[in-house]
């Protein structure tokens, strides 16, 4: 049986202008995370960010389970970095 806690599905921009796109329950000890292995001070992150710098996190998404979280982020990999675009821009027109 799934817990009750928040997933999150998150994309991060690197510096160079790159997305990145994952899941977690803790955004703030994700990113974190992902900024100490760019940083060469641990392993938990993403090997993309081992030449890739984590600048900020600029979309995240809200979901009851792991698996619609997991759905939810397959998803968004699929896109091309212009339908990633079109996502972010229609989320900021509805804010």
């Amino acid at each position: 049986m799934e817990s009750t806690k928040e997933w999150f599905v998150y994309m991060i921009e690197t510096s160079c202008g790159k997305f990145y796109t994952g899941i977690t329950t803790d955004l703030d000890r994700r990113f974190t995370e992902h900024n100490d292995v760019f940083e060469g001070r641990g392993n938990k992150g993403a090997k993309f960010f081992r030449g890739h710098h984590p600048a900020k996190i600029i979309h995240s998404e809200t979901y009851n389970s792991r698996s619609e979280a997991s759905k939810r982020e397959y998803q968004i990999k699929a896109m091309t970095k212009r339908d990633k675009t079109h996502l972010l821009n229609s989320m900021t027109k509805h804010n």
